[in-house]
């Protein structure tokens, strides 16, 4: 059948991993499911794998549990072939072995994002900079300073020279001529946003201008302005003006392709703060929409904001938006399978085990070690003495048995919370991991995990329970917490 695979896994998994394997369509591979001689096999690791893995003759690779803890690569090399994580939950074997072959690039894109600081002249140069670090972290390219109406700025210099000092690339948005002159003497490098009538300040500065209608919705007056700067040989961006929604929303869409179609090669931007900032929905979704339309109108700019609490996250969205959309455009695929960095509140299979499943793993238990799993049916508990179903976390507490025990219970509240939010939701939940929320979580706010499994390193009730029953001489700790993945 062509290449030969060996999984290891675990007593409990063994029987689930081959019903799995059996029943995947169009299986290019032959293999062999080998019990590593542990219970449960997310506790795996590549030492236990180095004392225990025999006779790899034959195997063109090895897969183990995506959650086995370890350096594999020593292993690799010591047995003269690949051995990799699989995925961390059974359930995703299809999709595991459908996507091999197509590697998800993320690198490039094709829009420069402008994220704007929009009260600029009201703090101070300090914190326009500190402000600036964190949108460059999360992916701007170019800093805008808001300028406000009517608001006197005179840090103005100030701010652009401490950022230009910082490496950024900055631009100023104003509709005061006099501002944007400063802006341009003092070396912005665009200016937002010039017109027709006040295109002739290009001639003294060196600036990038981003070009508007003279009047709300005239395109010709926009062409005109493009025209000039084709005329002079300068860079521009041409923006059309995205309207909030029930205020020119949809006509404002049709502007944009309409500005693409009479000028199929001018280089174009969106400001998308009027839709992100505007609308009481998450803008996770609101931005994977609108980068659609960018993508499809190939639009070279976004200007986004984060002024409202609910688009905190705006930049960083952005940021993964455009890669998603460039790469999905690039392989004129449907822009799926590529991050579900935008998919913060749902996922596509949150309950990877039905009712009936999960009842068979708990028959199955020994022991008393909790295990904890989610069902389209609810959040399930169970160990050797019995399995409970429920929604609500204070519905098991009578069953746990671990009045007397702070800590576990401690423990047992927190995952039992995390399960039910999953439910509620339609979340994956695997036990002793976080919930997983995408854009909405800079990298500095994620837990730290192995990085070799992507599982989050044992809290401190667990090391303090192990390093209690290490005191305890071999005293059985009832009821301690295991990793909840059985696979």
């Amino acid at each position: 059948m062509g290449e030969r695979i060996l999984f290891l896994t675990g007593r409990l998994a063994k029987d689930s991993l081959e019903r799995e394997l059996a029943a995947l369509e169009k299986r290019q591979f032959d293999y062999e499911v080998r019990d590593l001689g542990l219970k449960v096999a997310a506790l795996m690791t590549a030492q236990m794998i180095d004392r225990r893995l025999e006779d790899v003759e034959g195997y063109d690779r090895v897969l183990v549990p995506g959650l086995c803890g370890g350096d594999l690569e020593p292993l690799s090399q010591a047995r003269g072939l690949p051995i990799e994580r699989g995925p961390k939950d059974l359930k995703d074997l299809p999709e595991f072995f459908g996507g091999r072959g197509r590697e998800v690039d993320l690198s490039r894109h094709s829009v420069l994002v402008f994220a704007e600081i929009v009260d600029a002249p009201d703090v101070s140069v300090e914190a326009v900079v500190e402000r600036a670090e964190r949108y460059r972290r999360d992916g701007a390219e170019v800093i805008d300073i808001g300028c406000l109406p009517g608001r006197s700025f005179p840090h103005l210099e100030d701010c652009i020279n401490a950022l230009k000092g910082e490496g950024f690339r900055v631009s100023v948005d104003s509709l005061e001529v006099d501002e944007l002159r400063r802006a341009g003497r003092a070396g912005a490098d665009y200016l937002l946003s010039l017109k027709r009538s006040t295109i002739t300040l290009v001639d003294e500065i060196p600036s990038v201008p981003i070009l508007i209608p003279e009047q709300h919705g005239d395109l010709d007056s926009l062409y005109e302005a493009v025209e000039e700067m084709e005329k002079r040989g300068r860079e521009y961006f041409a923006d059309a003006i995205l309207d909030p929604i029930h205020f020119g929303f949809t006509g404002s869409i049709v502007r944009y392709q309409t500005l693409r179609e009479r000028l199929p090669e001018a280089p174009i931007m969106m400001g998308v703060g009027n839709v992100t900032e505007l609308t009481d929905a998450d803008t996770t979704g609101i931005n994977a929409i609108l980068f659609g339309i960018i993508s499809e109108l190939n639009v070279g700019a976004v200007l986004t904001t984060e002024v409202s609490r609910h688009a905190r996250s705006a930049v960083r969205e952005a940021d993964i938006a455009r890669r998603m959309m460039f790469a999905a455009n690039a392989d004129q695929r449907l822009p799926r399978g590529y991050s579900a960095d935008l998919m913060t509140h749902h996922e596509k299979k949150p309950f990877t085990h039905s009712p009936e499943e999960i009842e068979e793993i708990a028959s199955q238990i020994r022991d008393l070690n909790f295990r904890i799993q989610v069902s389209e049916q609810g959040v399930h508990t169970y160990n050797r003495d019995g399995h409970q179903r429920a929604v609500d976390p204070f519905d098991f507490y009578e069953h746990l048995g671990v009045h007397d025990d702070a800590s576990h219970a401690f423990y047992l509240g927190v995952e039992l919370a995390r399960a039910q939010i999953a439910w509620q939701l339609g979340k994956r939940y695997l036990q002793d991991n976080e919930l997983q929320w995408g854009a909405l979580l800079a990298p500095a706010e994620t837990p730290e995990v192995d990085p070799n499994t992507g599982y989050k390193a044992a809290g401190p009730t667990l090391k303090a329970r192990r390093q209690q029953s290490a005191r305890e001489a071999a005293v059985p700790a009832t009821g301690k917490q295991t990793k909840g993945n059985s696979s």
